[in-house]
């Protein structure tokens, strides 16, 4: 009975360490996700921008002048 109680708490040990590193690794794959999307935010906007200028550039354009 001591066996199995030592083999089963040895068995509880290894899932916790496992656990553990789980836990870290979804934290530092969140880390870098929130990192990336940081990085991208300014795409669309940038592309919204050159967007209307163009607009703008166009109906310029369009009015003669």
């Amino acid at each position: 009975m001591r066996v199995g109680f030592a083999t089963t708490r040895g068995d509880l040990a290894l899932l916790l360490q496992r656990a553990d590193q789980t836990d870290k690794e979804l934290a530092e794959h969140d880390a870098r996700i929130s990192a990336l999307e940081r990085a991208r935010w300014p795409l669309p906007s940038l592309a919204a921008l050159s967007g209307l200028a163009g607009l703008g550039l166009a109906v310029w354009q369009s009015t003669g002048r």
